[in-house]
């Protein structure tokens, strides 16, 4: 039987729905877990690590909104992840981790041998966490490290947090996609990612979605794109104090590189990258994403196409 995918968006979780998921994850016939939003207790939530720490077809694992709510959560969150080599992509958004709740995690981070996309946005971080977060994006020829990173929505980050993330990005060899939307960057900091998108020979999609931009920093970014040959394939700017006439500048350059690519041969599909990713921070309780095929039931089982595309690329 192939691997399913196992949904469930803003539920109280029930014994017996704890019980199916463990029995899942134990026979390794779970590939994608969400338990967007669910309410748990904490003898459940830790039934569920346990699970986790065997399961090996597990990819992706999404706890948005607030699962993942205590120390203790964190913990069990952490050791179940020391043991696992499958997953993929881990979504965390919304969950009050703060600077002490990653240094909790960031080892079984860092040691994760599959882990390539973190959401980490509107986790309540600050400059301590940036200073780890930059140890999984490590420099050319290094260990392999994250491929798309989330960090919406932590206002705690300071302007000297984002210029070492700033520096890390430039230096890493992994990265294609980072979303920093709704975070209070301003011009000097867009100035500093413009250098790093520059530098950078991966970063294909950058997300600075209301982040307090102007024309200055537009004009800034517009050179880099016009002047400078670089991966980048998408750059989200709307919501920012930016003319729509430099706005359409910069999407017209970047829409001449990609067909460039794909005359070339050259395209990469991003379009899987953001599977789990909440939208903008300011409608992060909507679950509009989330589909049911029995609506008898809170649980959906399907077999899972979700992320197929970053699974075939990691397992080349």
């Amino acid at each position: 039987m192939l691997p399913s995918s196992i949904q469930i968006s803003g539920e109280p979780l029930s014994g017996a729905e704890v019980r199916d998921i463990c029995r899942g994850l134990r026979d390794n016939a779970v590939r994608l877990l969400s338990l967007r939003g669910c309410r748990l207790c904490d003898r459940d939530f830790g039934r569920i690590c346990r699970a986790l720490a065997g399961a090996t077809s597990l990819a992706q694992l999404n706890l948005n909104l607030g699962v993942v709510s205590s120390p203790s959560r964190i913990k069990q969150l952490a050791e179940a992840l020391r043991t696992n080599r499958s997953i993929q992509s881990l979504f965390l958004h919304g969950s009050p981790l703060t600077d002490a709740g990653l240094a909790l995690l960031n080892p079984a981070l860092a040691l994760h041998p599959a882990l390539v996309a973190l959401d980490l946005g509107d986790c309540m971080l600050g400059d301590e966490a940036i200073n780890l977060i930059c140890g999984l994006l490590p420099p050319d020829g290094a260990k392999s490290g994250l491929k798309e990173l989330t960090l919406s929505a932590n206002p705690g980050i300071t302007p000297k947090g984002w210029s070492r993330l700033a520096i890390a990005v430039a230096h890493s060899s992994q990265v294609r996609v980072l979303n920093l939307d709704y975070n209070p960057l301003g011009d000097h900091v867009a100035g500093m990612l413009a250098v790093a998108v520059a530098s950078s020979r991966t970063l294909e999609v950058l997300d600075l979605e209301g982040t307090g931009l102007t024309n200055q920093s537009a004009q800034t970014l517009l050179d880099m794109v016009e002047n400078y040959p670089t991966a980048l394939r998408s750059l989200v700017l709307a919501e920012n104090s930016i003319s729509p006439a430099l706005q359409q500048q910069i999407c017209d350059l970047l829409s001449e590189g990609e067909e460039e690519e794909e005359v070339a041969g050259g395209a990469v599909d991003t379009q899987e990258w953001g599977r789990g990713r909440e939208p903008a921070a300011h409608q992060r309780g909507g679950s509009s994403w989330m589909c049911s095929s029995d609506p008898s039931s809170q649980m959906v089982l399907m077999t899972s196409g979700l992320g197929d595309s970053l699974l075939a690329e990691t397992e080349m």
